[in-house]
């Protein structure tokens, strides 16, 4: 009973950190967000493809680089090591202001009537428990929203304002 207690407050932990975490993201880079919302709602298959290219494409390119640099001398291996580790930053950040685009989009569409604070905040805790779920949120709900929220922030720097 007591690791069931304690996953739970993990959970909880977990969500309070994901949504504070989100909520600076759309403070601090509205309009971002903004624009990654927009490009998520109005061409949503077309993000899903532009971010499984380039996230395929540039995860590849970060394990190739992290898998020949295991077998290479200790300079090399700092030398192909820096790339790989930059190119994975960059694909955190780029996930992460997606999955706060999509859960911005989330909690406009589930809760159109509150303000704009709380409906990331419910649509980030909406998000993350729909993402628990196992199998199903692990393995087809998470990649699905985080492809089209990598795409949207690709697509949000390369667009034209109309």
């Amino acid at each position: 009973m007591s690791d069931i207690g304690q996953l739970l407050v993990i959970i909880i932990l977990l969500l309070v950190g994901i949504s504070a975490y989100f909520l600076v993201l759309n403070a601090l880079f509205a309009a971002r967000l903004t624009r990654t919302k927009t490009i998520a709602q109005s061409m949503p298959g077309r993000s899903f493809g532009i971010g499984l290219v380039n996230f395929v494409f540039f995860a590849v390119i970060a394990m190739v680089l992290l898998s020949v640099a295991e077998s290479t001398g200790p300079f090399i291996k700092g030398l192909l090591t820096i790339p790989a580790v930059i190119i994975l930053i960059i694909l955190s950040i780029v996930l992460s202001f997606g999955l706060a685009g999509m859960s911005n989009l989330i909690g406009e569409r589930i809760f159109p009537d509150l303000a704009v604070w709380k409906q990331s905040l419910w649509g980030t805790v909406c998000l993350a428990l729909a993402c628990a779920l196992p199998f199903v949120g692990w393995f087809l709900l998470l990649p699905y929203v985080g492809l089209i929220g990598i795409g949207a922030v690709i697509l949000g720097f390369f667009q034209r304002n109309q």
